[in-house]
């Protein structure tokens, strides 16, 4: 299954996302169709200092992501992307690249997120989508629980961030088995 760039406006214009070839090709996405240790490609983006700034100077304006100057004097010794711009960014590519073609049912929360190394302006991010386990629903038989480990890497290879997130996922109805 492919996904193809995202039309919209902003902070997406600059993605390509694509599923491998053991997505159900032309089909929705049910519980059935994760397995242990399968993983899936979501594609890469370009982030870019105008983004950086302007998701921090809404949502998280430390000095180190609003302000060059300052940020020159950090640690970090530059601007950087915040932590959680990182994980939008890589929300949005978990949904253009899966979600938005999968009988999703939400997610009860996350079991973990870890800021590895600064995103920049100008950097790369690939993102890969690793399913842990899956278990069919006991006391809701029309859903199962998919819990994965979605990991953004930068144009280096290093890994960057890790969300490790728990997924609901509808199963496949009767007529389609």
């Amino acid at each position: 299954m492919t996904a193809g760039p995202d039309e919209g406006a902003g902070t997406a214009a600059n993605a390509r996302a694509h599923v491998q070839a053991d997505a159900p090709a032309g089909k929705r996405w049910y519980f059935e169709d994760f397995y242990p240790g399968q993983e899936i490609d979501l594609g890469e983006r370009s982030v870019t200092e105008t983004e950086i700034l302007a998701f921090a100077n809404a949502f998280d304006p430390q000095s180190f992501h609003v302000d060059g100057q300052a940020a020159q004097a950090s640690p970090y010794g530059g601007l950087i992307a915040s932590g959680w711009h990182t994980c939008s960014m890589m929300m949005r590519m978990v949904v253009d690249g899966l979600l938005s073609a999968a009988d999703g049912m939400g997610s009860p929360g996350l079991d973990g997120v870890r800021w590895l190394q600064p995103v920049r302006a100008g950097d790369t991010l690939r993102v890969r989508y690793l399913t842990r386990q899956v278990k069919a629903s006991a006391s809701k038989p029309d859903r199962g629980v998919v819990w994965s480990t979605w990991t953004a890497t930068n144009q280096h290879g290093v890994p960057v961030c890790t969300v490790d997130g728990i997924g609901l996922y509808g199963r496949r109805p009767a007529r389609e088995q």
